[in-house]
């Protein structure tokens, strides 16, 4: 896929991954539409970006449909839909409460899925697109306390692998991109990004993972990706 000129509905942009990743694509010559809950910290991000900011919280997932139909008018047109939002919340097994579910399952897989869909009826009309869901390495592999957020990215990467088998005879790449740990504010009750440290993931090496996989030529896409730190641990 060639960026440059290229249409992309980025969510989550306001921090992190989706801040850089929306640097990076814009950089290359893409328009960007990026969204987050808070309007001051979406317009700062699209101010540094140079994306277009559209007020929007996933978990409001009856609105999908309007949300992206008003980003597609702002950009004449999508590209590339990116599904970076995603929350957590970590009980034990003993503290776990419904609400728990209800509140992650809500943006991280319902709010998801709805913008998919919503993003699907225009890739199919115009017989191409590219949809990149961010999961984590979480949707590998369970881990103590991650009942709630592990089981919302295992259902990521199942919708994905669902997605890609509707969808790729309508020229429609669907990938999974899996992160380790990366310094941002994901998890952090203040939403300030944490410091980088040499040996752990930055947003910048995600956002280059995401770009990279949409360079390649359209007759090939990359099912899934995981990105590792190297050697977090010297």
């Amino acid at each position: 896929m060639e960026i440059k000129g290229s249409k992309v509905f980025l969510t989550g942009g306001s921090l992190g991954i989706g801040k850089a990743t929306a640097k990076m694509l814009v950089d290359k010559g893409a328009q960007v539409v990026i969204t987050g809950r808070n309007k001051e910290r979406l317009e700062s991000a699209a101010a540094e970006t140079g994306a277009i900011p559209m007020v929007y919280d996933m978990a409001d997932y009856e609105a999908a449909q309007t949300v992206l139909n008003q980003a597609v008018e702002k950009m004449g047109g999508i590209d590339v839909l990116i599904n970076n939002a995603g929350i957590g919340n970590f009980p034990t097994l003993e503290d776990l409460e419904i609400e728990h579910f209800e509140k992650v399952f809500s943006v991280n897989v319902f709010g998801l899925a709805m913008l998919t869909k919503a993003a699907a009826v225009h890739f199919r009309q115009q017989n191409y697109g590219n949809i990149i869901n961010i999961a984590s390495t979480a949707a590998l592999k369970g881990f103590a306390r991650g009942t709630v957020y592990a089981s919302s990215k295992f259902a990521v990467r199942c919708m994905t692998q669902c997605w890609q088998a509707e969808l790729r005879k309508h020229n429609v790449r669907v990938i999974l991109v899996n992160p380790s740990e990366v310094t941002t504010a994901f998890a952090n009750p203040e939403r300030k990004e944490r410091d980088t440290t040499p040996k752990k993931l930055r947003s910048e090496e995600i956002a280059h993972t995401i770009v990279s996989t949409l360079e390649m030529d359209d007759r090939g896409f990359i099912p899934e990706v995981t990105v590792w730190a190297t050697n977090p641990w010297e």
